[in-house]
């Protein structure tokens, strides 16, 4: 499949692994609504592609994100008080939309899993957009704060539905209370990121993480996987996990990925999974109502 080109973002796929790279690094990768838009245009592409398995987000240069790009000073975040040619872009059914949370809407809808590599300064945006993402590794060199009460801002991004479920309502509240920034250490311990590595060892243990779920797994189970986990995250009563799972095992159990997956490891030789997500991928949501803010 050809690989799109974007204005704000890199993209590259290879051997089942796109890298979704944020590129504005003289901005330290600050975030516009066209980042928003050329993200959200990968995902689709990544969900396109059945030879994507795994997707890698990090960003080009020193920084991660810095945030919203604030260049128009403080008519950034006024979006009646500054010309911007993509500023029809977060209206959706006339309705005015924030953009980190139009990305984040679309991160939670992936079909692939997505790996947060942090390789500097991730800030406002910059660390909300990765909270749909499934793990955040991070350097040495990262930085985090959701920093929006010390512009004046409330969080965004959906961070209010997102943050707690990773770190609690405690560790949620004080960092949005105090806006201040914090290491990677400390986002570790806090349960944010998975890993806190050296520069020049974070890349290659998000692909390390990457290949151990490309090589060894059936893409439309990981498609379900991912979608039952953050779907019934905040779900009202385990009978309604109940139900999905139920549809899950009666439908995968006929598809011919599971006779591989059990005649491989009888066998004991590796699994070659033939089901794809374009084509396999089961609806198990009947009934399901999702929310209706879209």
């Amino acid at each position: 499949m050809p690989q799109p080109t974007f204005e704000t973002i890199l993209y590259a796929v290879e051997d089942g692994i796109a890298t979704i790279t944020l590129n504005r690094p003289d901005k330290l990768n600050a975030f516009t609504n066209q980042m928003m838009l050329d993200m959200i245009a990968a995902f689709d592409a990544t969900d396109a592609d059945d030879a994507v398995r795994v997707v890698i987000v990090t960003g080009a240069g020193r920084g991660f994100c810095a945030g919203a790009d604030l260049s128009a000073g403080g008519a950034t975040f006024d979006r009646n008080a500054r010309p911007d040619p993509t500023r029809d872009s977060v209206r959706v059914n006339n309705v005015e939309r924030d953009g980190g949370g139009r990305l984040t809407l679309r991160i939670y809808e992936s079909l692939k899993p997505i790996i947060a590599a942090v390789n500097g300064p991730a800030v406002g945006v910059g660390v909300t957009m990765q909270l749909a993402m499934d793990i955040r590794m991070a350097s040495t060199a990262a930085r985090f704060g959701f920093v929006f009460a010390r512009r004046g801002l409330a969080p965004e991004a959906a961070s209010s539905w997102f943050l707690s479920k990773l770190v609690g309502v405690q560790t949620a509240l004080e960092w949005c209370y105090t806006g201040r920034v914090f290491p990677a250490s400390e986002a570790h311990e806090r349960g944010l990121v998975r890993s806190v590595h050296e520069p020049e060892d974070l890349l290659p243990a998000a692909r390390a993480l990457a290949r151990e779920i490309a090589d060894n797994t059936a893409p439309v189970s990981i498609a379900l996987t991912r979608q039952m986990i953050w779907r019934l995250a905040g779900a009202e009563h385990p009978m309604l996990a109940h139900r999905a799972d139920s549809r899950a095992i009666q439908t995968r159990g006929a598809q011919a990925d599971v006779r591989e997956g059990v005649n491989a490891f009888l066998e004991k030789r590796p699994a070659v999974f033939p089901n794809k997500v374009s084509a396999d991928l089961p609806d198990i949501w009947t009934n399901w109502s999702p929310p209706e803010f879209r």
